[in-house]
């Protein structure tokens, strides 16, 4: 990367959170738009009748869900809160945190936008109005709230344990896919709510990600492989003479 661009990265990751999210949402509505182009096509040639009789299907959709990433979350605090309890803690709050955070946001912009199901008029576009229903998201349809909250769950993941993103962006678009080919959402309500779960779950990240990961990291590695004179410690807390 550029001096220019790393400069202007540094300056955006140290601007408030509202202004960060704020760039962030700007850029995935404008994400909204291009794939919105092709939705009538999606509906019209993407489609596998009783997808979720499938096991596969089914547990991709479950990505969407927090039954997974509550789980998830208790896993990571009860493997890693006997090697520092403050770390499971926080790593847990944020891989539940983001996921969550991405559903409440999801809801608000449902609500926004009110556009209904494919299903409702063939693939063709309909909007509820504000009368009928103001405040019930029930089949609405854009954002995807399930490739929303996978894709906040995702990203955390990612930012934690790099060296396997790639199989939780799998599992996101995954889940994005079945919602797509049950006819469950249009194209664009997918990659609306892909964008929009990743700026959720990166902007957590930014924000209370990288200091509490550091210090948790350093303070773990300091009581397992420092020792007075320097060497690493073997699992019993002695030294193996290493110098």
């Amino acid at each position: 990367m550029s001096s220019g661009g790393s400069n202007g990265w540094k300056s955006y990751s140290r601007a408030p959170l509202a202004v960060r999210a704020s760039v962030a949402l700007a850029i995935t509505l404008a994400f909204l738009l291009i794939p919105a182009f092709g939705d009538h096509w999606a509906y019209a040639h993407l489609y596998r009748a009783r997808l979720y009789d499938l096991d596969w299907a089914m547990a991709l959709r479950a990505t969407g869900t927090l039954y997974v990433w509550i789980p998830v979350a208790l896993i990571i605090w009860l493997v890693q809160r006997e090697r520092d309890a403050a770390l499971a803690k926080r790593r847990a709050l944020l891989v539940l945190g983001s996921p969550v955070l991405a559903g409440l946001l999801c809801e608000v912009m449902k609500l926004l936008i009110r556009r209904e199901r494919p299903d409702v008029a063939a693939g063709d576009w309909v909007f509820r109005t504000w009368s009928d229903h103001t405040f019930s998201t029930a089949g609405l349809a854009t954002p995807s709230s399930h490739t929303m909250v996978t894709f906040g769950a995702a990203t955390m993941l990612a930012r934690m344990y790099p060296r396997a993103r790639w199989v939780f962006y799998v599992l996101a678009w995954g889940c994005g896919a079945t919602r797509v080919l049950s006819h469950g959402h249009y194209l664009s309500d997918v990659t609306f709510g892909a964008l929009l779960g990743w700026a959720v779950g990166w902007g957590v990240w930014m924000q209370w990600g990288p200091k509490s990961m550091e210090n948790g990291r350093s303070k773990m590695e300091d009581r397992r492989w420092k020792t007075e004179d320097g060497g690493p410690k073997t699992e019993d807390g002695r030294t193996d003479g290493v110098r």
